[in-house]
């Protein structure tokens, strides 16, 4: 026997395991990882930023006359990697439910869909543009977009969370959200996947911002940190289990701002236009046009 008594811990977890396996009912010894790499996709995404904004967050010794061969080179071998990953997600789904796996029908549906994301691409580069334009415009201590662009966490996130989202619809949510809670320990900004965002996003500052995976976000919004978009109350069913994939969170219509501290609960809609101040707790809907404050929301909740 060893000083730490090594092989009776190694027993003991190996017993822990089959425990939860059993409890699980994944007894099944799948063979090994088969999950997406977190390492993997950090590499995936930074290379990405540089495929999408390439003399800003590419190589620091880049320049524009070999930008497009950087950029060729670069997506080959990120599409590549990005497939693996793609392929290790779906066959955790098809295990995961059940399904008998086939290697040939994986391998066409990952290349489909990692095709198909770059395809939109150059549609997402547009879209980008959009907040970094809206935050420099929103933020009077921007000094010019490359600022932007190097320094704010909020245009990291919004850049994390566009591409996360295209894999969100795709049904691919484990990939999707380990993209997401890379970006959220990068940026302190907590965004779900499948929260659905307009053009023209800004979030200033940033850190505590949390934003639930069915909110709808219209165009041109502006929030600031420690804002919740979350959900008022969790369904369950009728053993007690909670519901999921229903709509739960707010919906942001275009042209609000949101201020520091605002929590936002439930599904209730906050009106083209309106204002909401600091440190408000909301779980009715706003009108549009309409500016609330922490005095005008402990009014209404009463």
């Amino acid at each position: 026997m060893t000083q730490w008594n090594i092989q009776n811990i190694v027993t003991e977890l190996q017993q822990a395991r089959n425990e939860w396996r059993t409890q699980q009912k994944s007894l099944k010894d799948f063979g090994g990882r088969e999950l997406p790499s977190k390492e993997e996709i950090k590499k995936i995404m930074n290379d990405l930023c540089g495929i999408l904004f390439p003399m800003r967050l590419g190589p620091h010794d880049l320049r524009q006359q070999s930008e497009n061969f950087y950029i060729a080179h670069t997506l080959e071998k990120t599409l590549y990697a990005l497939r693996e990953q793609v392929k290790l997600n779906l066959t955790y789904d098809y295990k995961y439910k059940k399904h008998n796996e086939n290697a040939e029908v994986i391998d066409v549906l990952a290349q489909s869909i990692v095709s198909e994301f770059a395809q939109k691409l150059p549609e997402l580069r547009r879209i980008l543009d959009t907040d970094v334009i809206a935050a420099y415009e929103g933020d009077p201590a921007a000094r010019s977009v490359d600022e932007v662009l190097l320094c704010y966490p909020g245009i990291l996130a919004i850049i994390y969370h566009r591409i996360a989202h295209e894999f969100y619809k795709k049904d691919l949510s484990l990939l999707a959200r380990l993209i997401a809670e890379i970006s959220h320990s990068k940026t302190g900004i907590d965004i779900h996947p499948g929260a659905q965002i307009d053009q023209g996003f800004f979030i200033d500052h940033g850190t505590g911002v949390v934003i639930g995976e069915t909110c709808i976000i219209g165009k041109n919004v502006r929030i600031y940190q420690a804002v919740t978009l979350g959900a008022k109350r969790f369904e369950v069913d009728d053993a007690g289990r909670l519901q999921k994939e229903y709509a739960r969170h707010p919906i942001v219509e275009d042209n609000v701002v949101i201020y520091a501290g605002a929590t936002i609960l439930g599904r209730i809609t906050i009106g083209q236009g309106a204002v909401i101040g600091g440190n408000v707790w909301i779980t009715q809907s706003v009108p549009a046009n309409s500016a609330v404050s922490q005095s005008s929301a402990t009014k209404s909740q009463v």
